[in-house]
């Protein structure tokens, strides 16, 4: 028998709820607030939040100085793709750690994660010559491959753990009625857990799309996504804060779209098996 919840409670975990939404919130808000701003308004002591002269010229001004839709079609590009190959490698290495499991495969998962916990700058040097030799610098094949082996560990774990919530006798069941291996996974296995890929798929895009550390360091201009676009308007010069603010707008707006209108599935793909 469920618990009854006062009102009083409820109003206050509503209001703590919408008060940390908020907070989490408000750095994007100030940011495209500050995009419709002049560059005296942008740095303006005290702030001024909704008062002033509103104008799209720092927008026509990005667009004038970078070609916003090469590096919008760049970001699509190796977002999209290192997910797709992520994709294409992960789902056999969950299936196999989930239905075939061994005395070390908890030991092979903990290796795969351990590999997130280093700090990119301490394989930047032997990746950049290796990249340089190959003639793979400033290329999206290169930060697609790049991107893939950096996510590819998230990938496998979450596979792994919706795989594991789907019970076993049903692949059982498909393998006695003649499924071959292809089949099972393909036709059986895939579609059930279609709620967990769809969240794995779409936070993998989103961070793609948002790695910035690999990006500004592997590309020079041809290859360049949305975070090398925002960092282009960090000068010696100065930040010009409207500008730079207009540009990180155009560069989130996308990924802040697809997120708003795939929440749901998201949601329902981080919680797949959480309820019985």
């Amino acid at each position: 028998m469920s618990r009854a919840v006062k009102p009083q409670r409820k109003a206050l975990n509503t209001v703590l709820a919408w008060g940390m939404g908020l907070l989490i919130f408000f750095p994007i808000l100030w940011t495209v607030l500050t995009s419709f701003k002049t560059e005296a308004e942008a740095i303006a002591d005290p702030p001024i939040w909704f008062n002033f002269s509103w104008t799209l010229e720092n927008y026509f001004t990005v667009q004038e100085r970078s070609n916003y839709f090469r590096h919008f079609w760049n970001s699509v590009v190796i977002s999209v793709g290192s997910t797709l190959i992520g994709l294409i490698i992960a789902v056999p290495a969950a299936w196999a750690m989930a239905f075939v499991p061994g005395k070390r495969t908890k030991d092979v998962l903990m290796w795969m994660l351990s590999t997130k916990m280093l700090p990119p700058v301490g394989v930047l040097v032997p990746l950049y010559l290796i990249f340089r030799d190959l003639g793979l610098l400033d290329t999206r094949i290169g930060l697609v491959f790049v991107l893939t082996m950096i996510n590819l560990p998230i990938i496998i774990w979450m596979l792994y753990t919706y795989f594991r919530e789907i019970p076993v006798d049903i692949l059982e069941a498909a393998r006695m009625d003649g499924a071959g291996l292809r089949d099972e996974v393909v036709h059986v296995l895939l579609p059930m857990a279609v709620p967990g890929m769809a969240s794995t798929v779409l936070l993998n895009i989103i961070l793609a799309w948002n790695e910035a550390f690999w990006t500004l360091n592997l590309t020079a201009a041809k290859a360049a996504p949305l975070t090398a676009f925002i960092a282009s308007y960090s000068s010696p010069e100065g930040l010009f804060y409207a500008k730079l603010s207009a540009a990180s707008t155009m560069a989130i707006a996308p990924i802040l779209i697809m997120g708003w209108f795939s929440q749901k599935q998201l949601v329902r793909g981080l919680t797949f098996g959480a309820v019985k």
